[in-house]
């Protein structure tokens, strides 16, 4: 699953707790995904970060294509909707 450039270099230097295959992890099986404007994609999934714990919600965006992994981090404010 390829990456951006940005993602390499600032947002994995940024969250060291990050790594490429719980990103991968929750774009190939998120509980939860939506459509940006930008026609970038939302994906959240449960993982377990080191040093915490218990699970929590990571958000990983892809480009449109679904695959490259554009930008991730925790994501304290979502809601898992539950009907």
């Amino acid at each position: 699953m390829p990456a951006t450039r940005y993602f390499v270099e600032q947002v994995l230097r940024k969250r060291p707790y990050l790594t490429l295959e719980m990103c991968r992890a929750v774009v190939a099986d998120p509980i939860c995904t939506m459509v940006q404007e930008d026609g970038r994609i939302r994906h959240w999934g449960l993982v377990i970060l080191p040093n915490v714990e218990g699970e929590r919600i990571l958000q990983v965006i892809t480009l449109g294509d679904g695959e490259t992994i554009h930008n991730a981090f925790p994501d304290r404010d979502f809601v898992r909707d539950e009907q």
